[in-house]
C-alpha cells in the first residue's frame, strides 16, 4: 500500500489512543462495555467527534450509536457523512452497522475484529446475532457492498509502509484494552445490560 495508507493507518492509532480510549476507560469506569468510535475528516483527517458505549443509559448505546447520537444533536450534523471516516474500535455489530449505512456512511474502519470481541473480549454477542438470526458465519457479510467498505486497521498495518512501528502503537492499544476488557468483565454482574 502507499504511504497515504502509512499515514491514514497512523492516524487511527492516534485517535483510538489519544481521543476514544480515555472517554472509554470513564465509561467503564461506570459500567460500560470497551467499544468506542470517533469520525474524522476525509480531507485533512482531522477529528470531528469520539465517543465510547453508554450502555448503562440505553442498551441501544453502543460505541457508534452513541456517536451517531451525539453527531446528530450538534452542529455536526451539517457535514455530510460521505466526507468522513467512520473509525470504530471493534468491528460493528448488526445494529451498530446498520446505523452506520442508515446515517450515509460509506466505509468503516474498525481495529478489533468480532472473532476477538468474543474471544479476548468474553463478548460474543456480534457472532451469535449473525449466526442465529442473519445464518452467517464468522466473517460471512460483505465487507464491500453497494452502501460501505470494511476496512481493518491490522489489515492497513500489514499492508504499510511501515508496519514494525505501527505493529507496537497497536499492541499498545490491544494491552490497554485488554486492562479495560478486566475491569468491565470484573464489574458487569448485575449491571443492567440486556447482553453483557
Amino acid at each position: 500500500m502507499t504511504d497515504d495508507t502509512t499515514q491514514l493507518a497512523a492516524r487511527l492509532l492516534d485517535v483510538l489512543q489519544h481521543d476514544i480510549m480515555p472517554l472509554t476507560r470513564r465509561g467503564v469506569a461506570e459500567g460500560n462495555k470497551v467499544f468506542g468510535a470517533a469520525v474524522l475528516r476525509k480531507s485533512d483527517l482531522s477529528l470531528v467527534l469520539a465517543e465510547t458505549n453508554n450502555e448503562t443509559d440505553n442498551p441501544l448505546w453502543h460505541g457508534e450509536v452513541h456517536l451517531l447520537k451525539r453527531f446528530y444533536e450538534g452542529e455536526t450534523r451539517n457535514i455530510p457523512t460521505s466526507d468522513l471516516i467512520f473509525l470504530t474500535t471493534h468491528e460493528p455489530c448488526t445494529m451498530c452497522m446498520s446505523a452506520i449505512t442508515w446515517a450515509g456512511f460509506d466505509n468503516f474502519h474498525y481495529f478489533f475484529s468480532h472473532e476477538e470481541s468474543r474471544d479476548a473480549f468474553a463478548i460474543p454477542h456480534d457472532l451469535k446475532i449473525l449466526k442465529e438470526v442473519f445464518g452467517l458465519e464468522p466473517g460471512g457479510y460483505r465487507r464491500s457492498n453497494a452502501f460501505f467498505r470494511a476496512i481493518s486497521i491490522p489489515d492497513m498495518i500489514e499492508a504499510s509502509d511501515e508496519p514494525g512501528e505501527l505493529r507496537e502503537r497497536a499492541d499498545a492499544i490491544r494491552a490497554g484494552y485488554a486492562e479495560m476488557s478486566q475491569t468491565y468483565q470484573a464489574s458487569k454482574d448485575g449491571n443492567a445490560i440486556p447482553l453483557a
